[in-house]
């Protein structure tokens, strides 16, 4: 479900928007299973006593959420982007994207959303690590 503050572009834009409703929605579930695991990890470790610094493994699932959430908001796959291909239809129904300055473009713009998710993920690895529970 699209929400009204982030229009669905209705075509391929490089660097911009390579998946359509029904991959960003998938994004979202990605992004949803990803905080909720982060969540989860973070209750057994404070449960489980672990020492502070072993929470610094909320940074990976951490990570995949902001990954879905970033992909979901910006309609814009980086693992596409990376194979050079996009889907504006239903899964599975990729296709190649033809012009090699649109796949540098979406390469270019899929390592700006991996590097901002991860740093995401370190920064919330960081903060549990550092909370006083």
């Amino acid at each position: 479900m699209t929400s009204l503050s982030t229009p669905v572009p209705s075509g391929y834009e490089a660097g911009v928007c390579n998946i359509g409703p029904a991959e960003i929605s998938r994004r979202r579930r990605t992004g949803h299973a990803g905080t909720i695991a982060t969540i989860g990890l973070f209750i057994v470790l404070v449960v489980m006593g672990v020492p502070p610094a072993w929470r610094l493994l909320l940074a990976l699932p951490a990570a995949l959420g902001a990954v879905g959430y970033l992909q979901a908001r910006r309609h814009f796959c980086a693992g596409f982007a990376i194979q050079g291909v996009f889907n504006l239809g239903e899964p599975g129904a990729q296709m190649t994207v033809a012009d090699p300055e649109a796949t540098r473009r979406d390469r270019s713009a899929a390592r700006r959303l991996l590097g901002e998710a991860a740093l995401i993920g370190l920064l919330v690895g960081v903060v549990a690590a550092l909370l006083p529970v």
